[in-house]
């Protein structure tokens, strides 16, 4: 938290050229049994940090709408996800699961991508409303 107070405010205040934030979703396009993730904010490019490069916080979803944890691999400046359940990705969510600890895509200067979703799908809480009994 304070690396990354501290790049805003050198970035911001004092107009250092300088990263002061993480990867951002720009963009998904589905070639194949894939989706491409595109990211803004990728500084000098990206990363994950795991000991084997393994990515993990992706999940995926073909047009039934039910995800699937996915696999993904970064590829140059994007992020190539998939699973072995989806022949046609419709979207990809990063980072939506009730603990994100492990999700692990970051730039290389060292700050955690945002977490994101690609779809504007209604969730299971969607028009529900809860009241707390007395």
């Amino acid at each position: 938290m304070g690396k990354r107070l501290a790049a805003i405010a050198l970035h911001e205040l004092y107009g250092k050229k300088m990263v002061c934030g993480g990867p951002e979703y720009k963009s998904m396009k589905a070639q194949g049994n894939r989706a491409l993730i595109t990211f803004t904010g990728i500084g000098g490019g990206l990363t994950a940090k795991d000991a084997n490069g393994e990515l993990k916080g992706f999940d995926i979803a073909g047009p039934d709408r039910i995800f699937y944890p996915a696999k993904a691999v970064i590829e140059g400046d994007k992020v190539a996800v998939y699973s072995d359940k989806i022949v046609k990705p419709a979207a990809v969510r990063f980072g939506w699961s009730g603990d994100a600890s492990a999700d692990n895509l970051f730039n290389k200067e060292g700050f955690p991508a945002a977490p994101f979703r690609t779809d504007d799908w209604f969730g299971i809480t969607e028009g529900v409303k809860f009241e707390i009994q007395k």
